[in-house]
C-alpha cells in the first residue's frame, strides 16, 4: 500500500534523512543553482552563506542581514520542489532574534537552516581568527529556536565552531548538548583531520552532518567515505560557487581573446524550457492571456 509524500519540505527533508544512507546537498547561491541541483537528480539543495554573500559582493564575513538571507532562501525554495537547507549564521543576535529567525525561515518554505555558536559578526567556518559564545548561550539559543518552530516539520541544525579555539572534545560536548536541547541534527564544522571527522558521529548520539569544504580545514572530500563514517548529511556549500567562477572566468577570457561570443548547445527556448517555459506558456494559451480586449459594441 502507497503512502501519500510528506505535504511540507521539511516533512520531505526529514523522510529522506530517516532513510538508509546519508543525503548529500549541493550548494548553489540563487535559484538557477537550485533549479540545476534539482535537476541533476539531488534530493535537497544546501544555501551557502559564503555564496550568498558573493553574490552580492562581500566576503563571508556575517556582513549580510537576516532579511537579506531569508530573501535569498525564499527565491531558492520557490525555485526547485526539493528541500532547501539554508545557512542561519548565528540567529543574527539572541534568543529573541533566533525566534525570528527561524519563523522567517519557515515562513517561506525553507525545510531546514543551521544556527551556530559564533560570535557575531562570524567567519566563514574554514578561517582563522574566530570565536565561539558560551555554552549556556548557544545552548539558550538552540533552545529558543526549537521553541519558535511553527510546526515540528522543519528541521533544526546546530552548528558548532569550537573545535579551532577549544578543541574538538569541546565541539562534540556542544554538538550533543544542542541534540539534547531539540536540535535535529548536530554539525561540528572544520574537524581538522579525517580521524576527527571519523570521531564525530561515534561520540555524538545523533544525525551529524559533514560540511565538504575542499581547501577547506577538513581533508575529507569522498562522500563514499563520509556515508561509511556515519554521517546522515553532506553539505558541499562551494560547488556551483566554484563552477560558476570558474566556468564565468574562462568564457571571459574567451571572449577578451577572440572577439567572438562563445556558442552554446542549447537554444534560448530550451534553456528557458529549464526554468518552467512549458507550464508558463500552457497557462498563457489556457487563459489566452494577453489578448486584446474585444472591441466594444456598438449601442443599440
Amino acid at each position: 500500500m502507497s503512502h501519500p509524500a510528506p505535504s511540507s519540505a521539511g516533512a520531505r527533508l526529514r523522510q529522506q534523512l530517516a532513510a538508509p544512507g546519508m543525503l548529500i546537498a549541493p550548494g548553489a547561491y540563487d535559484g538557477i543553482g537550485a533549479r540545476l541541483i534539482e535537476q541533476a537528480g539531488f534530493g535537497a539543495c544546501y544555501m551557502t552563506g559564503a555564496g550568498t554573500s558573493a553574490a552580492r559582493g562581500f566576503p563571508d564575513f556575517g556582513l549580510l542581514t537576516m532579511s537579506e538571507m531569508v530573501e535569498n532562501a525564499a527565491v531558492m525554495a520557490r525555485a526547485a520542489q526539493i528541500p532547501l537547507i539554508a545557512d542561519a549564521d548565528t540567529g543574527y543576535g539572541n534568543e529573541l532574534n533566533v525566534t525570528r529567525t527561524v519563523r522567517e525561515y519557515e515562513a517561506r518554505g525553507v525545510a531546514a537552516i543551521h544556527i551556530e555558536d559564533q560570535v557575531a559578526p562570524k567567519r566563514c567556518g574554514h578561517l582563522d581568527g574566530k570565536e565561539v559564545i558560551s555554552r549556556e548561550e548557544f545552548v539558550s539559543k538552540i533552545r529558543a529556536a526549537v521553541e519558535a518552530r511553527r510546526t515540528p516539520d522543519f528541521v533544526l541544525i546546530a552548528r558548532t565552531d569550537a573545535r579551532a579555539m577549544l578543541g574538538l572534545d569541546e565541539a562534540i560536548w556542544r554538538a550533543q548538548a544542542a541534540l539534547d536541547a531539540g536540535a535535529d541534527v548536530a554539525f561540528v564544522e572544520a574537524t581538522q583531520s579525517a580521524e576527527e571527522a571519523a570521531l564525530v558521529p561515534r561520540r555524538v548520539k545523533g544525525a551529524c552532518l559533514l560540511n565538504v569544504v575542499p581547501g577547506g580545514r577538513t581533508p575529507v572530500h569522498d562522500l563514499r567515505a563520509a556515508e561509511d563514517m556515519g554521517y546522515k548529511l553532506a553539505i558541499l556549500p562551494g560547488l556551483m560557487l566554484k563552477a560558476a567562477i570558474e566556468a564565468g572566468d574562462a568564457a571571459l577570457a574567451e571572449v577578451k581573446a577572440t572577439l567572438v561570443a562563445p556558442s552554446t548547445s542549447a537554444s534560448v527556448a530550451q534553456t528557458f524550457r529549464r526554468f518552467g517555459a512549458d507550464e508558463w506558456d500552457a497557462l498563457r494559451t489556457r487563459f489566452n492571456a494577453g489578448a486584446a480586449m474585444e472591441a466594444p459594441k456598438k449601442a443599440a
